[in-house]
């Protein structure tokens, strides 16, 4: 490791809630670059490869895992000021950190960080340009946040590369300045902290005057508020989309043509640049959505001075995201698939995508993801629905948020059955398991959805 990460006179440093698939990764990237660390969590079932590296874990978090000889605690959103570890860090005086500010740090020891934002596709677009920087020899340093197939979510590397995934909530993307960042889309989200659709949009548009003079902006030509993100940008701006008649302004363009989807879903098509055919793609991954995180791809490829060939290989070779489309078994003939989808316009892709290689009768189990999210969108939810036949709602995921007494699954499933939709509510794992085993039958395809738990509800027929 010939790169420094400079954390200013810290050489012990605590990460609290280090379990966390982000928190995990930038605890081993902290490692690497010669710190000794330390973390907690309150769960102990995904820290085992942490110990295996050598990082101490203690379980639960608790004041006393905070010690004197700490020079820097990282701690992330979710950890509020009443968690124990936090205030005895305050109590001694420790310097603290949130987890978008060390990011700052570790992209300011890469000169080429590629950062991929967008309120949808961000994870599994993350994970198919690593790949993609992988096959063309860069040997990059990748933060995700998420589990890929392939286990390259974080990986640490010896070149001025970082690929990394960037969160658009509460402007934690907004402390970094990469060389490439690609905005594959903008749509209404977090209204708890943004102000509506134009406080999101003007949060990717600072975000876009962020990336270096010398690099670029890879945006898809459907983004909303796209003429107030690129406007005034130093940077060169490449665009992509399915459509280039919809292409706004001048500048390099990527779209398919001749898209054909095999019997389960999957698209092969050419890649056009402008009017000419660079090379045709085979990608392993389902649905439309993702021959637009594949066009993105071959945007940065293009700034990075990566050979089409490299991006096809691998993209060809990506093994796509655990929770994105997995199929995880089937259950008496009936396949079962699992997806993170939480916002109706992921929700509306992940059942078109089914529909594209499956005739049969779609169950979809969905777990809103918020009170917030499910207030806030209630009608764009009620009718994302159209291409399942049964939808079978869990009570909502609350996450971080207090209980709202003003919103439910009950609430959004009466909402559905006016609109003449199929749907059915229950209030746990073990009412939904029971009408699973007694209703689907073999030609049925079940689709678990949700951030939440909601994977739980296939596996228990596994």
């Amino acid at each position: 490791m010939n790169r420094t990460l400079d954390l200013g006179n810290a050489k012990n440093v605590h990460f609290i809630g280090i379990g966390g698939i982000s928190m995990s990764g930038l605890a081993e990237i902290t490692q690497r670059h010669g710190y000794r660390v330390s973390g907690s969590d309150n769960s102990d079932t995904a820290v085992a490869h942490l110990r295996e590296a050598g990082i101490e874990v203690m379980i639960p978090n608790a004041a006393l895992n905070i010690k004197s000889d700490h020079d820097l605690v990282v701690y992330t959103a979710a950890i509020q000021p009443d968690n124990p570890e936090y205030m005895q860090a305050q109590a001694l005086g420790i310097p603290m950190m949130e987890r978008p500010v060390l990011i700052k740090a570790i992209t300011q020891a890469y000169e080429r960080t590629l950062c991929v934002a967008g309120s949808h596709g961000k994870t599994t677009t993350s994970a198919l340009l690593a790949s993609v920087v992988l096959e063309a020899g860069l040997d990059p340093t990748v933060h995700i946040g998420g589990r890929s197939m392939g286990n390259i979510n974080n990986r640490i590397g010896d070149s001025p590369v970082f690929v990394l995934e960037g969160c658009e909530y509460k402007n934690s993307f907004l402390h970094w300045h990469p060389f490439v960042g690609t905005i594959l889309n903008v749509d209404a989200d977090h209204n708890d902290f943004y102000d509506g659709i134009d406080g999101l949009i003007d949060s990717f548009a600072r975000f876009a005057r962020n990336i270096h003079p010398d690099g670029a902006l890879v945006i898809h030509n459907e983004t909303q508020g796209l003429e107030r993100i690129v406007a005034g940008l130093d940077c060169r701006v490449i665009q992509y989309g399915l459509d280039d008649n919809k292409h706004r302004g001048a500048g390099t363009f990527f779209k398919p043509a001749n898209v054909v989807y095999s019997v389960d879903g999957r698209p092969s098509f050419d890649v056009m640049k402008g009017k000419d055919v660079l090379i045709r793609v085979d990608l392993p991954l389902v649905g439309e959505h993702n021959i637009l995180n594949a066009l993105a791809c071959f945007g940065v490829a293009e700034v990075m001075n990566i050979p089409p060939e490299a991006t096809k290989r691998g993209l060809e070779k990506s093994q796509g995201m655990k929770r994105r489309y997995e199929a995880k078994g089937s259950f008496n003939g009936v396949p079962i698939i699992d997806d993170y989808a939480h916002h109706p316009t992921e929700v509306r892709a992940c059942l078109a995508a089914a529909r594209k290689s499956h005739t049969g009768r779609i169950v979809c189990i969905f777990q809103p993801h918020l009170y917030s999210r499910t207030r806030d969108l209630f009608e764009d939810f009620a009718n994302s629905f159209v291409e399942a036949d049964k939808v079978l709602l869990l009570p909502i995921y609350a996450a971080r948020e207090a209980f709202d007494p003003n919103i439910s699954s009950q609430m959004l499933g009466e909402r559905m059955a006016s609109l003449k939709k199929d749907v059915e509510c229950f209030e746990d794992f073990y009412t939904i398991e029971h009408w699973l085993r007694a209703n689907l039958v073999p030609g049925d395809l079940l689709i678990t959805m949700g951030a939440g738990n909601v994977h739980m509800a296939g596996e228990c027929l596994l």
